[in-house]
């Protein structure tokens, strides 16, 4: 009995395992195709299972709903919580289908094995399912910014939001190509490579370099947008950032768009000037004959001149063409060396060489011009009658630093005051007029003035209301009341500059009906309407002005060749130029026919040149 018991529970527990066995090897045979270890790995969480260190219902290799390594995808039997999605620890290797040990705390956005906790993946790694990975969404930050033009490339991750490229951080290996519009980032050399189109690094809070102000106009009149390295075609939108794009410390400013007219040259604006010698224009610009002589040397000129004098006869040619392409400084300094090399007076040996009426003209051409307008001063007032044309022209023209110059160097040549040779030689209104152009303190533009003045014209330096107040006062002191009231026109007169003048002029003619030069020969006579009548025309229209006075010099019997003389060298190196076009068109023929036909040899020649052709 008992070994029929034996052989039966033998028996049972032979078929037991026979039929345990079959169910193993009909299993096993089931999942062959699986790779040897994770067949391995089955029977191993079989038998952990069966000995509790597994929950049961664990889903082995090959079985559906298995993803490697993570047991428990759907929930067990014994009410086990899903642990989907949940990354290895640390330092665990990445064994495909090996299973995460339970108890361990999940770590959302762990980074890959062997990476520092809060790293993410190596790029084109971002979806890796292996062991250890977390999943999409466990840890990493939001999409890309949707307003970012274009988002980060296939496969990558973007920084974390709201961070911007730390300063100084290292090159990538692979590094990230640059998008279209997004400037690189300040302090972060070798971070993003510069692609083709991408704009140069800007500098920390400030503009982009060597931009104009963003009230620049162009020469289009519609913005700026200045070629810079790098810059290709228009300039694109920058998109707006939110808080998971570019730092709003760190966009760049907003630029109006490129209106395609171009890279605004040097030159722009210089059409708005009117660059005009004569009739009074904006912006005038004297232009002189004669001009300093580059390359230049004493020495080699005064041997010139030497040899032209020496012996018998005389080269006037290789004279007049050394003396008449100097400036006056310049043949200053040939005196100088002329005396030093010879031991001779260069002026008195040009005298006794050249022929004619020279004795004025060498010495106008020679001595300083402050000088010469000293001297035709004193000549004026101390001959038999004084020339008070001479006084009218050289005071009521000149510019203060001029006149203080003229008032110094008569004092130190004549030991006489200017002033009081003034005072005694002439009277009345005439006389305060020229002390008052004495003083040399005229109202006169400022370099900024002169700028705006190249640029704006007349308006950009003159006060229109003062001008208006002036007028009145004018029109008051003449043309509306019985009599005149001198001091009135002088305080205008001999304060204003000429530019402040113009304009007054112009709203006396809108006050009164009347031109300013026709109310003051009705309102004065003799000198002092001539002084005025001066200060008036060479306020209006200097070239003009000097003109005339030539015209007058060369009119009927007779020439004035002190005034002829005066005016062409000490006009020469200022505006001669100006002064022959508007003779030619206030007297129908050229200036130098008109002197060619007054003078004549070595004058006619030396003067001629100076006029140049």
């Amino acid at each position: 009995m008992g070994k029929h018991k034996k052989n039966k529970h033998h028996g049972h527990g032979s078929s037991s395992s026979s039929s345990s066995s079959s169910s193993s090897d009909s299993s096993d045979n089931e999942y062959k195709h699986l790779p040897k270890h994770e067949r391995k790995m089955r029977k191993k969480m079989r038998k952990q299972m069966k000995k509790g260190i597994l929950p049961k219902g664990t889903i082995l290799p090959g079985a559906p709903g298995y993803h490697g390594g993570a047991p428990g995808h759907h929930g067990g039997a014994h009410g086990h919580h899903p642990q989907s999605g949940y990354p290895a620890q640390p330092g665990y290797p990445a064994q495909p289908g090996y299973p995460a040990q339970p108890g361990y705390p999940a770590q959302p956005g762990y980074g890959a094995p062997g990476m520092a906790p809060g790293m993410v993946p190596p790029p084109g790694q971002a979806n890796y399912s292996g062991g250890g990975f977390a999943a999409p969404g466990a840890g990493y930050p939001a999409a890309p910014n949707p307003g970012y033009p274009g988002g980060y490339p296939q496969g990558t991750v973007p920084p974390p939001a709201g961070y911007s490229q730390p300063s100084g951080y290292p090159a990538q290996p692979a590094g990230y190509p640059a998008q279209p519009g997004y400037p690189a980032q300040p302090g972060a050399p070798g971070g993003y490579p510069s692609g083709g189109t991408s704009y140069p690094a800007q500098p920390a809070a400030a503009g982009y370099p060597g931009q104009q102000p963003a009230a620049f106009q162009g020469a289009g009149g519609a913005g700026y947008a200045p070629q810079q390295p790098g810059y290709q075609g228009g300039a694109p939108s920058y998109p707006q950032q939110g808080p998971g794009g570019m730092p709003p410390q760190h966009q760049p400013p907003q630029q109006p768009a490129y209106s395609g007219a171009g890279v605004p040259g040097a030159t722009t604006g210089m059409g708005a000037m009117n660059i005009s010698g004569g009739a009074g224009g904006q912006g005038e610009v004297a232009r002189p004959t004669v001009r300093p002589a580059k390359p230049f040397s004493p020495e080699q000129d005064a041997e010139i001149l030497r040899k032209a004098m020496k012996g018998f006869g005389t080269d006037e040619k290789a004279i007049i063409s050394v003396i008449s392409a100097r400036t006056n400084q310049q043949r200053q300094q040939i005196l100088t060396m002329f005396k030093t090399m010879y031991g001779k007076d260069l002026i008195a040996d040009l005298k006794s060489e050249l022929s004619g009426d020279l004795e004025e003209l060498i010495m106008g051409m020679f001595k300083p011009t402050t000088y010469f307008d000293a001297w035709s001063l004193h000549k004026a007032m101390t001959c038999v009658g004084t020339k008070e044309a001479v006084l009218i022209e050289i005071l009521c023209t000149r510019s203060n630093a001029e006149i203080k110059e003229i008032v110094e160097c008569y004092k130190k040549h004549f030991s006489r005051s200017l002033e009081q040779d003034i005072s005694s030689e002439t009277s009345g209104h005439f006389k305060r007029l020229l002390i008052s152009c004495c003083q040399g303190n005229r109202n006169e533009l400022t370099p900024d003035q002169q700028q705006r003045l190249a640029y704006q014209g007349l308006e950009g330096v003159v006060d229109r209301a003062l001008a208006q107040q002036d007028a009145q006062k004018l029109y008051q002191a003449g043309e509306k009341m019985i009599g005149t009231d001198e001091s009135a026109f002088l305080t205008v007169m001999a304060v204003r500059n000429h530019y402040q003048l113009r304009a007054t002029f112009q709203e006396y003619q809108k006050i009164s009906g009347k031109d300013i030069l026709k109310s003051v020969k009705s309102e004065f006579s003799g000198d002092v309407e001539d002084g005025f009548k001066a200060l008036i025309s060479s306020a209006m229209n200097r070239p003009k002005y000097f003109a005339d006075l030539l015209h007058k010099s060369m009119a009927g019997l007779g020439t004035k060749d002190s005034t002829l003389i005066r005016i062409i060298v000490s006009r020469s190196e200022i505006d001669l130029q100006d002064i022959k076009e508007e003779y030619l068109v206030h007297h129908h023929k050229t200036l130098r026919t008109a002197v060619a036909g007054d003078t004549r040899g070595d004058y006619e020649k030396l003067l001629l040149a100076l006029i140049g052709n």
